[in-house]
């Protein structure tokens, strides 16, 4: 039998720790008391700022803000980073999926910590163009999102592709970091100018992913030998994804911050458990790559006219087969629970009138089955279990069907 090393104990204690102590001290509250003042004043005096930018109101740049707010948000990446897995660039791919789901973790976390508002709308103008932005008008401001993912990820993208760059010189650094801060620049104007964000968010966006990116370039290589060679792996994974779903500040008022949490935790768990299961058969340094005679295109067109529907089917059989067996298992032992979304039959199994205030609760009662959590939300472990299924075909179904059609 596989030793648990004794990091991996101590991490998931320490944690949990956390979970309880800072709910005795009601730490979420006390933090909150003392920065969204701060943070809400700054808003409000930024207001100007932002009928300033609105003044060159044009449709040229409501398209192009609003495309670029696109090509740098979670659903896109949630997309592009399949094709990145299969495109051969495999070491980039779970190294992206994994900061993108810490920068996620961290950055909902102090939205939902810190509650401060987004711009007042009116008087500012606010262009949600997409379903898409219309969610994320639904959560807090501080940090902006999209700054935080741009600083990271195209930070880590730049690192990589120098890393790997043979003739590196100092020219091609410095365009490589000028685009990268030229995409920041218009991703910060861009989401002031879309009426989004105050310029507090964007600072603090950048400030935020600054550090996450330093941090991850510190720990990257760690956590690379760990998924693809180290001890206890998915167990260990799995026990933390689920102490993370716990160890989340609870929001002022209930935002969709929490589900985008949940869905990349997931992620992140499916990614982990695929690839440390089938590394040395797909997951390696040598496997082939795209623009080479291994990968050619038409082989890479083929891969995703394959691969795309079979993870889209994966994702519907893992949250259809997650809606069966969640409420089985958790009648069965007796944990009452109740459903917003995802199954019907449970909606009037809580007075809905308290769903909200469930929501509210700190995180001691969400763990512990306190009395005031009268039952617990069914579909935040549908959502995990469907998108942990997707991450798990994008890296160990989807790539064992290529070796078998030779693609």
């Amino acid at each position: 039998m596989e030793s648990i090393p004794m990091w991996q104990g101590v991490s998931i204690c320490v944690i949990v720790s956390w979970i309880v102590i800072s709910s005795t001290l009601n730490v979420t509250q006390k933090l909150r008391s003392f920065i969204q003042p701060w943070v809400s004043r700054h808003v409000l005096t930024g207001t100007p700022l932002i009928l300033q930018i609105q003044k060159f109101q044009h449709g040229f740049l409501d398209a192009l803000f609003s495309g670029l707010s696109c090509v740098v948000s979670v659903p896109f990446y949630t997309a592009f980073l399949p094709l990145l897995f299969w495109s051969g660039h495999v070491r980039l791919a779970r190294q992206m999926t994994l900061l993108m789901a810490f920068c996620d973790y961290l950055g909902n976390c102090i939205k939902d910590l810190v509650s401060a508002p987004r711009p007042s709308c009116p008087p500012v103008r606010r262009v949600t163009a997409t379903k898409e932005e219309k969610e994320n008008a639904m959560e807090y401001g501080l940090p902006s999102s999209h700054t935080v993912n741009t600083v990271c990820l195209s930070g880590y993208l730049l690192y990589y592709v120098l890393s790997y760059a043979h003739n590196r010189d100092a020219v091609m650094i410095l365009a490589g970091v000028g685009m990268v801060c030229l995409l920041v620049a218009l991703i910060g104007t861009g989401r002031i100018y879309l009426g989004m964000h105050s310029l507090v968010d964007i600072i603090g966006g950048l400030a935020i992913g600054l550090v996450i990116l330093a941090f991850w370039l510190t720990m990257h290589e760690y956590v690379d030998n760990f998924i693809v060679s180290g001890q206890n792996v998915t167990p260990f994974w799995a026990a933390l994804s689920l102490v993370l779903l716990f160890a989340y500040p609870t929001p002022e008022f209930p935002t969709p911050s929490y589900e985008f949490h949940t869905a990349f935790n997931g992620v992140a768990l499916g990614i982990v458990s695929g690839i440390q299961q089938t590394y040395h058969q797909f997951h390696h340094e040598d496997v082939s790559r795209i623009f080479t005679p291994q990968l050619s295109i038409p082989a890479f067109i083929g891969r995703m006219l394959i691969g795309i529907p079979t993870i889209l089917l994966v994702k519907f059989c893992s949250k259809a087969l997650a809606k069966w067996i969640l409420p089985v298992v958790s009648n069965t032992l007796g944990i009452p629970i109740r459903s917003t979304i995802y199954v019907p039959a449970l909606k009037g199994s809580v007075s809905g009138k308290k769903s909200d205030e469930s929501k509210q609760l700190g995180y001691i009662q969400k763990l512990l089955f306190f009395s005031q959590q009268d039952s617990f939300d069914v579909d935040t472990g549908i959502r995990f279990l469907q998108y942990a299924g997707l991450a798990w075909s994008v890296v160990d179904l989807v790539p064992s069907m290529f070796s078998q059609l030779s693609l």
